[in-house]
This record gives C-alpha cells, structure tokens and sequence, in this order.
C-alpha cells in the first residue's frame, strides 16, 4: 500500500488540530509538514513532496493565488481548501486534456506534425 503524504497548511488552529486528528491515525497518510499559515508553503511543498495540500480559504470560491503557483509547479498535487466560515471543503486537482487527429502517413505528415502545422486526415 503506497502512503499518501500530505501537508497541511491551515488556520486556524481549532481546524489545523482538527484536521491533523481525523487523518493522523491512518496508516496510509503520512503529515509531512505543518504549517500554522500559509506562508512557506511553497518553499515547504518544494521541500516535502506531498501528494495533498491542505489549506484554509479565506474566500470560499477562491483558491489563494499561492496555490495557483503550487499547481503549475507541482501538476500532480491535489490541494483540499476547507472554508470554515462557510462549512465548505473544496478538492482542487489538475488535469491534462489530450487530443488526437489523424495525421497524414508520410514525411510530410511527420515533419508538419513536429512543426506544429499538422493537417487533420478525414
């Protein structure tokens, strides 16, 4: 069983204690780091790698801009947002769209396919 590792970046406390009680018995979730705001959070993502970010919002349809950054740095984390005020929990993930065309089979295929200039085959 791989373990999923998580650091958890809330505030306040209360719900930072909260948090670190429901998933700190569980054999599978590793706390790699906890911070008490949500300053150093990039530098401790670069640091520990985790899998999960789990952070307050502060505005409950608004991802800290900090996290926006996390993301485009780190596409595979997973960030969980806990709205206290508004009894909210928000689970932010990114994906990749993938997209397919049939291309011509030839060296002209390839190479306007490489130059970004691929014609789609009907």
């Amino acid at each position: 069983m791989d373990t999923v590792r998580v650091l958890i970046a809330n505030r306040p406390r209360l719900i930072r204690e909260l948090v670190m009680a429901t998933i700190s018995d569980q054999p599978d979730i590793e706390i790699v780091a906890e911070l008490q705001s949500d300053s150093g959070m990039e530098a401790a993502v670069e640091q520990t790698r985790p899998d999960f970010l789990i952070v307050a919002l502060d505005e409950w349809d608004h991802l800290p801009k900090q996290c926006n950054v996390i993301m485009e740095r780190h596409p595979r984390i997973k960030i969980i947002a806990i709205a206290p005020n508004r009894n909210t929990t928000i689970f932010y993930w990114a994906t990749l769209d993938i997209r397919s065309s049939q291309i011509e089979s030839s060296e002209e295929g390839v190479l306007s396919a490489l130059r970004g200039k691929a014609k789609s085959v009907s």
